[in-house]
């Protein structure tokens, strides 16, 4: 990104050593940094991460064989919805918003803070919260929620273990949600450097634009939502409750509402992290910058059209059914912009391997097979047969995890010398990406065959002829997990034995590589004046085709 005058090299501490009003922890916890804020819903978020991936071993490990395992029914499904919870709740959908979206859009836009950095605290406080109020609902007599993380009525109403607890956990974090995106949306409009204009913000900024106007939006229908399933359980006024004239399907048309623009919340920061990563090391400019941008804005309106895809099986009229159904395919059209301007950005380009770009490739192939699979969920005909099995589970893992997740942990590759001022070691880098691959093909994949052959998705118990693919399934979990361990120890270690990284150690043209590495504590001596895109690898191509 060209600037009119290249911006000073700050003298600064980074802010990990500026003094602050607060010494040791306490600077953290109650820091208005933007980085701080960044950092400590990384730290938080991961723990939370590894609760919930341990939970998801321990439910493959229970499916290995016919029967109970090693826990009974009451247990898994504790786990079932605890897994649930806190990987949607605490990990997809803050995850890249909230780490990297705090940690690098001021900086990207050429502002020295975010718009309201005590509101972006109040929020990590409120992330915190919700995220201890989930743990401590399973030691509170009544036992865990078990609900699954959908909550769906008439059982969470009925059942006597502990939702309350886990309700008001995805309460809270719901307003954390809102606050980050009013946050993020003010930012992006009035603290853009001079001469950002929108067609000069960065894709990865564009992304979090589309996704904080989702935040603001449909996060206060779950929030109202939620809060009558407890209105429901305390006062027993029937909204829901069938027995009482309540309409359980009312239920579902509000979560979805909000629950499947909730799914661009967690995916388009990660297609905003493969536009961001590619034409660096492609050494391309992007191909068609203003179709992905204009189509991060078009998945996240046309998303919030399509939530009773959902809802083929409940009893629909044929009209809504067909609506919804063409709403689902009219949707697979701006993602299929950005899958083909991604593969136009890679053409030709002079392609540098590093762990960033191959967790960005495995993103791109495991969102196509999300993406397809949902089609094929969108097709009502089909859509009837496999509803509620394992394809489901499949499809929504491809997008989620190997989607969100892989982005996220690309983020972390590409983000990591710029926010720790480290490089990590490549060897053990690829090889966390060929295990987590692996591991994730092999653990999801099956679960598309166990659905067509008619395997129910959420049950404790199953027939012996679907016991090979399970097996199979569990393997791949194992790998998996070991993939993400080496990932984080290797990026833990570096901590203390990395290299120092220089201020741009990939080569990028974006204005957070012209700061240092880590940053200083407001980011520029002084705000830059930008006056081209953020995209110009020019040099590069005229380079290459030198060579040629």
């Amino acid at each position: 990104m060209a600037i009119a005058s290249a911006v000073p090299v700050s003298v600064e501490p980074d802010f990990y050593h500026t003094k602050t009003k607060y010494k040791g922890i306490l600077g953290w916890i109650f820091t208005t940094d933007h980085k701080r804020i960044g950092i400590l819903y990384l730290v938080t978020m991961l723990v939370f991460f590894f609760t919930a991936a341990t939970l998801g071993v321990l439910m493959r490990l229970e499916m290995l064989t016919p029967g109970r395992t090693f826990v009974d029914a009451q247990t898994y499904n504790t786990f079932f919805t605890l897994h649930g919870i806190m990987m949607i709740f605490l990990f997809i959908i803050p995850g890249l918003p909230a780490v990297f979206g705090n940690f690098l859009m001021p900086i990207m836009i050429g502002a020295k803070d975010v718009f309201f950095p005590r509101l972006n605290l109040l929020s990590w406080w409120l992330f915190l919260f919700g995220g201890i109020f989930a743990l401590v609902s399973v030691f509170l007599p009544g036992g865990a929620a078990d609900t699954g993380w959908t909550f769906y009525v008439p059982y969470s109403v009925r059942t006597s273990t502990n939702v309350i607890p886990a309700l008001s956990a995805a309460f809270i974090l719901g307003f954390s949600s809102i606050l980050t995106g009013l946050n993020f949306i003010t930012t992006i409009h009035r603290m853009r450097a001079p001469g950002m204009t929108w067609f000069r913000m960065p894709l990865f900024v564009w992304s979090l634009y589309s996704t904080a106007w989702i935040q603001v939006l449909a996060t206060p229908i779950i929030g109202i939502t939620l809060l009558l399933i407890a209105i429901e359980r305390w006062f027993g006024v029937g909204i829901f409750d069938p027995t009482l004239g309540g309409d359980p399907v009312l239920y579902q048309h509000l979560f979805w509402i909000y629950s499947h623009p909730a799914v661009y919340i967690m995916i388009l920061p990660g297609l905003g992290v493969v536009s961001e990563i590619l034409p660096v090391f492609a050494r391309r400019t992007i191909f068609g910058y203003k179709f992905i941008a204009f189509s991060s804005l078009a998945i996240a309106f046309v998303g919030s059209l399509v939530w009773a895809h959902h809802m083929f099986t409940v009893g629909m009229s044929n009209t809504g059914m067909f609506v919804f159904s063409f709403l689902t395919f009219l949707v697979s059209i701006p993602s299929a912009i950005k899958v083909f301007n991604w593969i136009a950005t890679l053409y030709k380009g002079s392609i540098e391997i590093s762990a960033p770009l191959l967790f960005i490739l495995s993103f791109i192939i495991q969102f196509c097979i999300g993406g397809f699979t949902g089609l094929i969920l969108g097709t009502l005909a089909i859509n009837i047969h496999v509803q509620d099995t394992y394809f489901v589970v499949g499809h929504f893992h491809y997008v989620m995890f190997g989607g969100t997740g892989f982005g996220l942990f690309a983020a972390l590759h590409y983000w990591y010398p710029k926010m720790f001022g480290k490089m990590y070691k490549q060897a053990p880098a690829y090889i966390s990406w060929f295990l987590a691959t692996v591991g994730f093909n092999l653990l999801y994949f099956p679960m598309f065959v166990l659905g067509y052959e008619g395997m129910p998705r959420r049950y404790y118990d199953y027939l012996p002829e679907f016991q090979t693919v399970h097996q199979i399934a569990t393997v791949g979990s194992w790998i998996l997990y070991a993939g993400i361990v080496v990932m984080f120890v290797n990026l833990v270690v570096s901590l203390w034995r990395g290299e120092k990284a220089t201020a741009n150690p990939w080569g990028g043209e974006t204005l957070e590589w012209k700061v240092p590495s880590p940053p200083p504590l407001e980011n520029f001596d002084e705000i830059p004046v930008v006056t081209t895109g953020p995209y110009d690898y020019s040099k590069y191509e005229k380079a290459a085709q030198e060579v040629k």
